[in-house]
């Protein structure tokens, strides 16, 4: 079973839900992100446009509440399901610095 699962991407923060907590007590947030790039893709150039449903716990999903939409990212993390039961995927974000 492969093991490598990282994901880093530039993007602008689309929609910030609001700081909540998990019943554990873990901070946690959800976020859209909106990535626009041009892309080498079979020796062209492809222009991309894509949304992205992202999610943070702990101190990550602190210092993320505090950022307006529409701040520049770059964001680091792994793709999983979205909730633990659900079969659609989020980025589970790991880390991010403001561009």
């Amino acid at each position: 079973m492969p093991a490598q699962n990282r994901v880093e991407i530039d993007a602008v923060v689309a929609v910030r839900g609001i700081l909540r907590h998990t019943p554990a007590g873990i901070p946690a947030i959800e976020i859209e992100l909106a990535h626009r790039s041009i892309q080498a893709e079979a020796g062209g150039e492809r222009r991309v446009e894509c949304e992205l449903h992202a999610v943070a716990f702990g101190e990550v999903a602190v210092a993320l509440a505090r950022l307006d939409v529409g701040s520049s990212v770059h964001c680091e993390g792994f793709i999983a399901r979205r909730y633990r039961t659900g079969t659609s995927n989020a980025l589970h974000l790991t880390r991010f610095t403001q561009n």
